[in-house]
């Protein structure tokens, strides 16, 4: 799946297809081989190192161990959020120009149950999505996803109110990986089944985990929805960027929580 995906992303006509003893197989033009065996070498050169990938059992998809850290962060937030009492969600105090606060809500919850919930789903969902993007993408877009669901909840109801939760940041990450076979659609017939299939597979998922009634059905569908966005124009980066991006994307991640945090706090 991952060479189907970079082959596409170089404009390589393939076309995924199933030997009779069940391994998967790339169809390509003969004349595109070499162009097609240099842009894997490449991937994989660039994707070489300490693996904090992980098969897993039964399944073509892989997870990123490092999702860990991630929840001890969310952790550590939750257990001093007594300092960040101006990091809610308050729409009244983001219209008059407290913007960080879309960020801020994004690490706070509301008690140790609402806590436990979403790093449950949160671990699952974007350990899988760091595995296919890489982390730094990952994070930076289920970020921003969790971010402009709060920002629509502004824009979308009339009355105030005050949010926070890491919601509409999973919803998002679930988004992404429901996007991540888009390019397949260039492929043919059977990449396009493909992309429809995780399409409504992700549609099911979110039915299942993100329309709970006594949560926030709107933040969740947003997330959900820019994941799907971000998942699809990042599944098309070049595979010779895609490192340097993530590098690029990590750090922003992480001055762009420092920022705000340091701004509720402040």
């Amino acid at each position: 799946m991952d060479w189907s995906l970079v082959l596409a992303s170089q404009g390589i006509g393939v076309e995924l297809d199933r030997a009779p003893q069940g391994a998967w197989l790339l169809r390509i033009e003969p004349s595109d081989q070499p162009r097609a065996e240099e842009a894997i070498r490449q991937y994989r050169q660039e994707n070489r190192g300490f693996d904090w990938h992980r098969d897993l059992p039964g399944s073509d998809f892989q997870f990123d161990a490092r999702v860990a850290l991630w929840a001890l962060a969310v952790a550590m937030v939750y257990a001093a959020q007594e300092a960040l009492r101006q990091g809610l969600f308050d729409t009244r105090a983001v219209v008059q120009g407290e913007w960080w606060r879309a960020f801020t809500a994004v690490w706070m919850h509301q008690d140790p149950a609402h806590l436990a919930s979403n790093l449950t789903l949160g671990v699952v969902f974007l350990g899988l999505a760091m595995a296919r993007f890489g982390a730094g993408i990952a994070l930076l877009a289920t970020f921003l996803c969790g971010a402009l669901a709060n920002f629509t909840g502004l824009l979308l109801r009339p009355d105030p109110y005050v949010g926070l939760g890491a919601s509409g940041m999973i919803m998002g990450a679930l988004g992404m990986i429901a996007a991540q076979t888009v390019p397949l659609w260039r492929t043919g017939r059977r990449g396009t089944r493909v992309m429809l299939a995780g399409l409504g597979t992700g549609a099911l998922i979110f039915i299942q985990t993100g329309t709970n009634p006594g949560s926030d059905v709107l933040a969740h569908l947003a997330g959900f929805g820019y994941g799907i966005l971000l998942g699809g124009v990042s599944s098309q980066l070049p595979a010779r960027i895609h490192r340097r991006s993530n590098l690029i994307a990590l750090v922003t991640f992480l001055g762009l929580s420092a920022l705000t945090i340091f701004r509720a706090i402040g």
